[in-house]
């Protein structure tokens, strides 16, 4: 496991107590936060992939299978 130094200002600090709160450690806020961070950009890559498969009626079984598996589709 790696160690990552970030250098923080005024509203960095002001949200790492919000997403640390009582319960969570500077760094697990950290964690959540980049993984949060990771999976909202692979459903938003998933769901642009989706619509380029839009237009292809040979595809759209599959792509309606990656919006539901991402939660983009019910």
């Amino acid at each position: 496991m790696g160690t990552l130094n970030v250098r923080t200002d005024e509203a960095m600090e002001t949200a790492l107590r919000a997403l640390a709160g009582e319960t969570r450690s500077r760094s697990e806020a950290v964690r959540h936060a980049l993984l949060r961070t990771y999976e909202a950009m692979l459903i938003e890559q998933a769901a642009a992939d989706a619509e380029r498969l839009r237009n292809d009626s040979d595809d759209q079984a599959e792509m309606l299978a990656i919006q539901r598996y991402v939660g983009v589709a019910e």
